[in-house]
């Protein structure tokens, strides 16, 4: 299916790693020019080098996404550069494990900046682009907010406030006719996943029972299958969906309790 996003501008913050590769890689295959924000400059401009060498088109600016200011001089960087934007996906944020018990109020309130503040910042700058483009939002939300975790109440609220801003943003922005959706991940198998994972006594044990939990195929969802979704969500294929909570996690938050009771 021709998503038609050839040469569609479309920022992608935390692009470099993990999920935000995954969304980068593949819009570019899609012929899009996804543009990476993010703080490690070595490693945005690995990824656009790399695809560079495949014949694709991306780009990259460095910010660090937890200071306003610089959420701002990306955006504008971005719009120097080309002009435009007809799409924006927020994914940049970290289970940064501040909990209620034990976690300060300073803490709380970075954990806030590193995971939602920039989620408005970075959709308010490209607002008057997207107003011209008639573009897309896909906030990359988690299943925290729903399902809760332990010891991580600022990085579940952080994601509840993802939540929350996609139901509010798509009905202030319906006049403009800019769609936003957001996808909920649940156990998706990254390289952040993977050094947590490495880090516990029993390692494969775990994996082994996390993945016995996932219902769809007993394994964990990959950065390609939230990358698809994604693309999806950025075309005018999805051209009537707009506020929507999707889940892309093999049924973990919705089937899981039902199968296993």
């Amino acid at each position: 299916m021709n998503l038609q996003l050839k040469d569609k501008v479309i920022i992608v913050t935390g692009g470099a790693k993990g999920i935000g590769e995954g969304i980068v890689k593949l819009l570019a295959e899609e012929g899009a020019i996804p543009v990476i924000i993010g703080r490690d400059e070595t490693d945005n401009k690995k990824l656009v080098a790399t695809l560079h060498d495949s014949g694709l088109q991306a780009a990259q600016f460095v910010a660090e996404l937890s200071i306003p200011e610089e959420c701002k001089k990306a955006v504008d960087e971005v719009m120097k550069k080309f002009g435009r934007i007809e799409g924006v996906v927020n994914n940049a944020g970290k289970n940064d494990g501040v909990s209620l018990e034990k976690g300060t109020y300073e803490e709380f309130m970075a954990s806030m900046h590193r995971n939602l503040v920039h989620y408005f910042l970075i959709a308010h700058y490209a607002l008057p682009a997207l107003k011209v483009s008639k573009g897309s939002i896909v906030n990359i939300s988690s299943k925290t907010a729903e399902t809760g975790q332990g010891g991580t109440s600022a990085y579940a609220a952080a994601n509840g406030g993802r939540n929350a801003l996609t139901r509010e943003w798509a009905v202030e922005l319906l006049p403009y006719r800019i769609r936003v959706n957001a996808i909920i991940v649940a156990e998706c198998w990254t390289p952040q996943y993977k050094t947590w994972i490495n880090s516990l006594p029993d390692a494969e044990a775990k994996l082994k029972k996390i993945n016995a939990r996932i219902p769809l195929e007993n394994r964990m969802t990959t950065p390609e299958e939230i990358a698809n979704m994604t693309a999806f969500l950025l075309s005018e294929r999805s051209s009537h969906t707009t506020g929507q909570l999707i889940h892309v996690d093999g049924g973990y938050v919705h089937l899981d309790k039902i199968i296993n009771d």
